[in-house]
């Protein structure tokens, strides 16, 4: 064969890389979800004076958000598995994002004269949670089929910190716009970015590599036969054999702790710098950055050491051995933010405690992956549910400790927290993937 014969078979050999573009696209969903998400908590500044609202009351407004979220995971997840995360991701993006608009219109709209400015609040922030709910084990999905076993990790945690980027992004955005127009105009500026989102969503993204035509023999040979067995529409969901698993239990537990942790900083952290702690408002809006843009670098990072400890160290200590220790060393850095008297020596402790929290983000969502490949978006969905379950008693919780006992009260609890979810880790082994066959047990025994 000719050189020249040679240097083509190689080209036409060598893999496309249209896996990292998918991933990029689900990275892109999640800032978007998140600024949508924290923008109220920023607008709290402006919104609280102008309706006479108290803390504890917009910590109800921000909970009803979660509550509604939580409790959609499952059926979020469960469309994806049946229908395809494309189709569902598309719709739940356009949902959320008109809800988001339409939060600058809550206090006047017909259900305030009904339920009142706080009820009105509530439900159309519960209805931008009902929409949401569908995008983290959608996207867990889209890693599930396109992410080869080997990057399972680093794709998770590549994709979640899109969360904490469209975080860090949302105070100082987000205080610019109020600034420079007001607080409402925030919101329908990034409303109608969500619809740009969801376009560019549905025109670029495929439920798996089998059916987008980008992808080459070659990359799908990296992505392995079990990918494509999960490329299949789930017409059944095994949902006694799935929800009786323990492990599946266990994880949810161990994320029921950090999504505690985690909406501190999207639902308080700004005010708590702002009224706490003393720092200016807009000085604020760039320290609350601190923690979101810590845990954009501490989540891929995160799913590369997972994916490193798994090939060197078996799976158990990539997944369950990163999430135990990232889950102590979290709670070593809370206590001494609580505990620090220099303002600016706590920003850095707990800024450093969301880092070694998300450290451990891609573990939990690549493990749903390796204890039901078939199911991984219903899985995640429980998961997800989980965590925003302990998401949602955090907003209510955290002032109310704050005012009765103090601040450092609220996040010594935090601490306290993460110890148990330590502890519940122990409890998971990624290498048993749930057996969802009514001949066989329930959780197979890992391999020699």
């Amino acid at each position: 064969m000719s050189a020249v014969g040679v240097a083509t078979s190689s080209a036409v050999a060598a893999p496309t890389r249209v896996r990292w573009r998918i991933i990029a696209l689900v990275f892109l969903a999640y800032v978007l979800m998140y600024i949508d998400r924290i923008n109220i908590s920023v607008a709290a500044r402006y919104i609280l004076p102008e309706y006479g609202l108290s803390q504890i009351e917009f910590g109800g407004i921000f909970s009803a958000f979660v509550l509604t979220y939580a409790l959609a995971q499952i059926p979020g997840g469960w469309l994806g598995d049946r229908y395809g995360p494309r189709r569902v991701m598309m719709w739940a993006i356009l949902w959320w994002s008109a809800f988001t608009a339409l939060t600058a219109l809550a206090g006047e709209l017909f259900l305030a004269s009904t339920l009142g400015v706080v009820g009105s609040f509530a439900v159309v922030r519960a209805l931008i949670g009902l929409g949401e709910a569908a995008a983290p084990p959608n996207g867990n999905r889209m890693v599930a089929n396109w992410a080869a076993p080997a990057e399972r990790g680093f794709a998770a945690g590549l994709t979640h910190s899109g969360s904490a980027v469209g975080a860090a992004l949302t105070p100082p955005l987000i205080v610019w716009i109020m600034v420079t127009w007001n607080w409402r105009t925030a919101f329908y500026i990034v409303g109608a970015a969500g619809i740009v989102v969801a376009f560019v969503w549905y025109r670029w993204t495929a439920d798996s590599p089998a059916r987008h035509p980008g992808v080459n023999e070659a990359e799908r040979a990296l992505l392995g036969t079990p990918s494509h067995d999960r490329e299949k529409p789930a017409a059944k969901t095994p949902w006694r054999r799935l929800l009786g698993a323990r492990q599946l239990w266990f994880l949810t537990g161990a994320y029921a702790v950090l999504g505690y942790n985690l909406y501190f900083y999207f639902a308080w952290f700004y005010l708590y710098l702002v009224n706490e702690r003393g720092f200016s408002l807009q000085s604020g809006g760039w320290y609350t950055m601190a923690p979101f843009l810590t845990m954009a670098v501490a989540s891929p990072l995160g799913g590369r050491l997972s994916d490193a400890l798994g090939r060197r160290y078996g799976k158990r200590w990539g997944r369950s051995g990163l999430g135990c220790v990232t889950m102590l060393l979290t709670s070593v850095l809370v206590f001494l933010g609580a505990a620090a008297e220099d303002r600016v020596l706590a920003v850095v402790f707990l800024s450093a405690s969301t880092g070694t929290l998300l450290l451990g983000v891609a573990a939990f969502w690549a493990t749903t992956i390796d204890l039901a490949p078939r199911y991984a978006g219903t899985a995640s969905g429980v998961m997800n549910m989980g965590g925003n379950l302990g998401g949602a008693v955090s907003p209510l919780l955290t002032p109310y400790l704050g005012q009765h006992y103090g601040w450092p009260v609220a996040l010594y609890l935090m601490g306290g927290l993460g110890l148990v979810g330590a502890a519940l880790w122990l409890g998971v082994d990624p290498r048993r993937e749930i057996t969802l066959h009514a001949d066989r047990p329930n959780e197979a025994r890992p391999p020699p």
